[in-house]
């Protein structure tokens, strides 16, 4: 491909690649490093589930900004009772709050375990550089940033690289997992792994987000809602969702798959099982894969966590703001969207703190997918009844093919949640 393919590539990439690269937070890091510390290649498969299944669902929240010029709480709103509109998006805020809690504590500690130093210094500093960029960056600035910042994520693939992998043990294990669950642990956590991998991949914070940022990439275009019905403008409009969707939730699944796949082959093989955050499972590779991949490692939960901050206080921002018919949006400044800005600063400094006085990081995360899973299902549930509505998507309902991979998307999550639940209390 050459260099001009590569850079209209580039361009055409988006909402899309910012909310998959967003998935593999630190949070999400220690899920995927558990899974390969503690069952190796046996839940390797997981990821080739959910691939289509993100894509599929992911594409459905873009085309539903893109179509209806709005975000997906007012879309919800046309469909759902106000008091349960309200109390999807106050759990949606909780969740994503938590999240936040964990996200910045995770980049804290690894900056610790790298140079040394207070570690409530480098939360606090991590929390107030989140909030900086997204109130006084431009919506440009900060989208280039954003994008730059899933280069970051490459430090996972280096790290598969710098380590032995036995490929042919690896493929074997994945495609027959269930002859490969350790005998000394529970079917109960097994299942459980698979839970908090789909809650992990499949998040309700990543719909909101990228909704919003195809409503605001429409609003910055002129004539874009007259342009809807040009059928040339429309179907390369839809193309570029379809590009971007599928290249960055296929990019997040191959990073996932490189943490899983570095963790087995250094950790699980090592006899060590049990990795509660992302900066252990960190510092847990130095004396196994040496100093080169302990700092990828440990770069890669830094780079993650500043992208995915901004867009998980970025998604609760905007579903409150919808919720309120408060003006919202990136591109707009402080002084026009008070409300908006607001929301990021109160749930970014809410998570600040609760990294700062140490709240437990794992305790926090079993809360943050109780909540999601609450939440997820229903989401998607209305999410679909949208994308199949005539009335609000207009000549861009979705196609019987999509249908499919939504509805299988939410009862997969339907069943997981359920699991969850079953095994949670």
């Amino acid at each position: 491909m050459e260099e001009r393919d590569v850079t209209r590539v580039y361009e055409r990439l988006g909402p899309g690649l910012i909310t998959g690269a967003a998935d593999d937070d630190p949070s999400g890091i220690a899920t995927y490093s558990q899974a390969g510390a503690q069952f190796g290649f046996g839940l390797v498969w997981t990821l080739f589930l959910t691939t289509p299944l993100m894509i599929g669902i992911q594409m459905l929240s873009a085309r539903i900004g893109w179509a209806t010029g709005e975000g997906l709480t007012t879309n919800i709103g046309k469909l759902c009772p106000r008091w349960l509109t309200v109390f999807l998006i106050s759990l949606l805020v909780v969740a994503n709050t938590i999240n936040i809690a964990a996200d910045i504590g995770a980049m804290g500690e690894a900056v610790r375990i790298l140079v040394g130093g207070k570690l409530a210094v480098y939360i606090i500093g991590f929390g107030a550089l989140c909030i900086a960029t997204q109130v006084f960056f431009s919506y440009e600035r900060i989208v280039r940033i954003l994008k730059w910042l899933t280069l970051g994520l490459f430090a996972y693939v280096a790290v598969v690289l710098s380590v032995s992998v036995p490929w042919r043990q690896a493929i074997l294990q994945s495609l027959q997992p269930w002859t490969h669950i350790p005998a000394n642990v529970p079917l109960s956590a097994y299942a459980a792994m698979i839970v908090a991998v789909l809650g992990t991949t499949i998040s309700p914070y990543l719909f909101f987000w990228q909704a919003a940022q195809e409503v605001e990439d429409n609003n910055r275009r002129p004539c874009a809602a007259e342009l809807k019905a040009d059928p040339v403008y429309a179907a390369e409009h839809l193309l570029r969702i379809k590009e971007d969707t599928f290249i960055g939730m296929g990019f997040s699944n191959i990073i996932a798959l490189c943490i899983v796949v570095a963790t087995a082959v250094t950790l699980n093989q090592q006899g060590i099982t049990d990795i509660q955050t992302s900066a252990q499972a960190a510092e847990a590779l130095r004396p196994i894969a040496g100093e080169f991949a302990f700092g990828l490692f440990a770069f890669g939960i830094i780079g993650t966590g500043l992208l995915a901050v901004p867009v998980l206080a970025g998604s609760a921002a905007y579903a409150v703001s919808e919720l309120f018919g408060w003006k919202a949006g990136l591109s707009h400044g402080f002084r026009e969207a008070r409300g908006f800005y607001l929301i990021i600063a109160v749930a970014t400094v809410v998570g600040t703190l609760m990294s700062v006085f140490e709240v437990d990081p794992i305790k926090a995360l079993v809360w943050s997918a109780i909540v999601n899973g609450i939440i997820s299902v229903p989401i998607m549930t209305v999410m679909m009844v949208i994308g199949q509505s005539k009335s609000l998507m207009g000549n861009y309902t979705i196609s019987a093919r999509h249908r499919v991979f939504g509805w299988a998307a939410t009862g997969i999550m339907a069943v997981a949640v359920a699991f969850m639940f079953a095994t949670s209390f």
